[in-house]
């Protein structure tokens, strides 16, 4: 657990295949949705961060994202440029940032603890 403004943010894990259609050896965008996930990060009763796979890593997001869809960036950079690339889509300004920052750095602990016990 990491404390943010006071909130219990908990990782939760789950089994999710990789669903990043191959076609012909071309890439597309799976199916993204707040219930596509490996990893999340409660952060609201309707928001979280999510570690998702896609493209043959793993993707770090909002889980609903209204400003725009499909805003994410892999999980190897840095906890920083990640929240600016996807901050626009939190659509909670109750959420804090230092909030969503741990959210961000527990999801890419949880994925290089994964890593490092495969």
């Amino acid at each position: 657990m990491a404390q943010g403004t006071g909130a219990d943010l908990v990782l939760e894990r789950k089994n999710q295949p990789d669903q990043t259609p191959n076609i012909g050896g071309i890439m597309l965008t799976p199916k993204l949705g707040e219930d596509y996930w490996l990893y999340r990060v409660r952060l609201s009763e309707v928001q979280a961060i999510v570690g998702f796979p896609k493209f043959m890593t793993i993707g770090i997001g909002f889980a609903v994202e209204e400003a725009d869809w499909n805003t994410n960036l892999p999980w190897t950079c840095g906890t920083a440029e990640i929240f600016s690339h996807i901050a626009h889509n939190k659509g909670d300004e109750s959420i804090a940032d230092k909030d969503c920052l741990a959210a961000i750095e527990l999801i890419q602990a949880g994925i290089r603890e994964d890593r490092s016990n495969s």
